[in-house]
């Protein structure tokens, strides 16, 4: 008897959802039993795909969560910020526009520019036509770059996604403009005369000068910023165990030592606060600094992501991206995507990335389908490691999969851009997850997904795609399966991949 489409699913480590997510179209199939009292097809054929308006809507599943944060009372909505983040950025959005018409391939003085940057004769070309100076057109495209507007890959450069959805997608504005403000460090050269230490020391010391700012709302002396940096720098310093050995100066030429420290690090102060009222963040006059409105709600966002991690019953913050999405598995994809973002969010995105991409590449195939979600959330940062990465066989299709949607195609005809032998391969780690972490009927369901039309068809192609999990995989399915004489094909596939026979 033919049991109903369970709806919302659920399974030990991953969702239905989170299933189908990891590649594959979310369609129903059915599969006509075979039993005694009907005929046998020797093919074994699987029925065309019911329409996605014939397949049943997934049941919500209500649980207790955190409210939605408020923002601080005073903070312009959505659509206001979204208009400042435009004014910020119009001069990078023009640039970019001039690109995406004058140096489309095949057109007149198009050129390679090296790693993204202006060539000289672009620059001019640029600013001519723009009416700029070619300082200011080199800047525009900088922040243009910054700002995701413009996209690197390799010597060559491209309208990014944001660009597109400009006038009317007010979320793309934001992220844009947080992307820029995110990279405040990049947008100003840094003071030639200091070190890169003392540099570093100071961008990884204004997030808490950034965090002073938000929360007292208003005007702020920098000479109390300055004390404020260089607590912070102490404290990292003190983390770092750079603590001086020998013999100490005498306690009454400790406060003289700390100002001489302050003067070091006022020029650095000057240079960060200079840097962040250029993408916008904070406005100086008369020896205070300021928050703006965007500045303070972009703050806000991020010292909330750091409290919902910290709230967090998985402790997911303080995890290894492994353990991380080992927790996140448990989750429903809404609630997974917020731990990802509050994971990422106490992390520099490269170290992020290079984490996730170790755990994708481990024996475990859930890790694999949820680190590729993880750097779904990351977005265009991830977009040169991720083409690094599709180079590896078994992460390819999942890379594949990610370009597709970080270049705009619709989530539902992503699975277009793989090949068949990688859409097999695909539905092979697949299935390894579900046999790891899964239940039979699911196992079952997922048999269905295959492109293939044929049970026969689909048993050739994965066999000759040579996953390392097949045989796993085929005995799994076997064993699963209520029908007899499929099963019967599947331990016969599973006995040849092991044999090595034909």
């Amino acid at each position: 008897m033919r049991t109903p489409f369970p709806g919302p699913m659920r399974w030990r480590g991953l969702s239905l959802a989170v299933t189908f997510r990891l590649g594959f179209r979310t369609v129903n199939r059915k599969t006509a039993p075979v039993t005694s009292r009907t005929p046998r097809d020797s093919r074994l054929r699987l029925v065309r795909p019911r329409p996605l308006a014939a397949a049943p809507r997934a049941v919500t599943q209500h649980h207790s969560r955190r409210p939605a944060p408020r923002p601080p009372e005073g903070t312009p909505p959505p659509a206001e910020l979204a208009r400042m983040a435009r004014a910020r950025l119009a001069g990078a959005a023009r640039v970019a526009r001039w690109a995406d018409t004058a140096l489309r391939p095949g057109r007149d003085g198009a050129t390679a520019q090296g790693r993204g940057t202006l060539a000289d004769a672009t620059a001019e070309q640029a600013a001519a036509d723009l009416g700029l100076t070619v300082a200011q057109a080199r800047a525009d495209w900088d922040t243009a770059r910054l700002a995701g507007l413009v996209e690197v890959h390799g010597d060559s450069a491209r309208p990014g996604w944001r660009l597109r959805a400009w006038n009317r997608d007010d979320s793309a504005v934001l992220r844009g403009w947080v992307a820029l403000f995110d990279a405040w460090s990049l947008a100003c050269p840094e003071p030639a005369d200091r070190e890169h230490a003392a540099v570093a020391e100071v961008v990884s010391a204004m997030p808490q000068v950034l965090s002073f700012l938000q929360l007292s709302a208003g005007p702020v002396p920098v000479e109390q910023l300055l004390d404020l940096l260089g607590q912070r720098v102490t404290e990292l310093r003190t983390e770092r165990c750079e603590v001086p050995y020998g013999p100490q100066p005498a306690p009454v030429e400790a406060p003289v030592h700390a100002v001489a420290e302050d003067a070091d690090l006022a020029p650095l102060l000057d240079w960060a606060l200079d840097a962040l009222a250029y993408v916008g963040a904070l406005t100086c006059a008369d020896g205070q600094a300021t928050l703006t409105p965007i500045g303070s709600w972009a703050v806000w966002v991020k010292l909330e992501q750091i409290c919902v991690a910290a709230q967090s019953p998985a402790g997911n913050i303080e995890q290894n991206a492994e353990d991380m999405l080992r927790g996140c598995a448990q989750l429903r994809p809404n609630a997974a995507r917020a731990e990802y973002r509050a994971w990422l969010a106490a992390r520099t995105v490269g170290s992020a990335v290079t984490e996730l991409l170790a755990a994708a590449g481990g024996e475990d195939a859930l890790l694999r389908g949820l680190a590729f979600e993880a750097l779904r959330v990351v977005g265009a940062a991830a977009e040169a490691e991720v083409r690094a990465a599709a180079e590896e066989t078994p992460l390819r299709p999942y890379a594949l999969l990610w370009l597709a949607e970080h270049d705009g195609t619709d989530p539902d005809d992503a699975h277009e851009v793989l090949t068949r032998e990688e859409a097999t391969w695909l539905w092979v780690d697949t299935a390894a997850a579900v046999a790891d972490h899964g239940e039979a009927p699911l196992l079952v369901r997922h048999l269905e997904s295959a492109v293939q039309p044929t049970i026969p068809a689909l048993l050739d192609e994965v066999r000759a795609v040579g996953h390392p999990r097949t045989v796993q995989v085929l005995v799994a399915l076997a064993a699963a399966h209520p029908d007899p004489a499929l099963a019967k094909a599947v331990r016969r596939a599973a006995f040849h991949v092991h044999t090595g026979g034909s």
